[in-house]
């Protein structure tokens, strides 16, 4: 999408986001880039609580939020947006009111829904960038095609019990070699069958995973708004926390897109 001009930053923007603007990656053309962005987040949980509390605390423009859940005591060991006094609000309320403590000079667009076929293609198409946070396997691939049709670029991540992994996915642009960039079902070309997979209620999480992946997403967005350093296109990051060893494999787009 084309980016609307953002008025220059004020003087307590500058201060707010002095260690962006000392970095000669991101600058005050970097932080400009920030504000003016729109980023689209699904899910106000585990991935979503890091992801949403670093692009508040960077200055992204306008964050949408979408989640039709509440708040829940067993959410808070992990979804640190969250508080007890919370408990039964929509998490989609909870979040912008926490985040908002955070940063007053971000907008938040809620969205206290799930996300299905009749209303993905309009709600990515009024974002830039979108950032997955579900914890299914039928949003994952529906945010997936979608984000592709609407040539959206999508940072996706999972979580197991100890173990997770992140990847960018650009598959409406190509290389410098002209071959299409890879997507999502090139690297996982059908969901499991239904019940392989425990969610994460029955095998149980580790609260800090969530928060390590999180990051991790965040980081890979704001690369992507500012144009530094080189996004996980293409690359698949695995992270086991039990041995704190990352590692990273890589995919390339199936022979029927070539």
């Amino acid at each position: 999408m084309t980016q609307p001009v953002s008025p220059p930053l004020t003087d307590l923007e500058l201060e707010r986001y002095a260690r962006h603007i000392v970095l000669p990656e991101i600058g005050g053309a970097g932080q400009q880039k920030l504000k003016r962005a729109r980023v689209l987040v699904i899910g106000a949980g585990g991935l979503g609580a890091p992801v949403l509390s670093y692009l508040t605390a960077a200055g992204i423009g306008t964050l949408g939020i979408v989640d039709d859940d509440t708040v829940s005591l067993s959410n808070l060991q992990r979804q640190v947006i969250h508080d007890t006094d919370g408990i039964g609000q929509a998490k989609v309320d909870s979040a912008a009111q926490s985040l908002a403590r955070i940063n007053p000079n971000v907008r938040f667009e809620t969205h206290a829904l799930r996300l299905g076929p009749d209303n993905a293609a309009g709600l990515i198409a009024a974002y830039d960038l979108v950032v997955d946070g579900s914890d299914n396997f039928a949003t994952r691939y529906l945010l997936a095609d979608t984000c592709a049709a609407e040539h959206r670029p999508l940072v996706t991540a999972a979580v197991g019990r100890f173990d997770g992994s992140l990847t960018v996915l650009t598959p409406f642009a190509r290389d410098a070699a002209g071959n299409p960039l890879p997507g999502y079902r090139d690297l996982f070309p059908e969901p499991p069958p239904a019940g392989l997979v425990p969610s994460c209620a029955e095998a149980g999480i580790v609260g800090a995973l969530t928060g390590v992946m999180g990051t991790l997403q965040a980081m890979e967005v704001i690369k992507l708004i500012t144009g530094i350093g080189e996004p996980l296109i293409g690359r698949l990051l695995l992270y086991d926390g039990l041995a704190a060893r990352f590692d990273t494999i890589t995919y390339r787009a199936s022979r029927s897109r070539m």
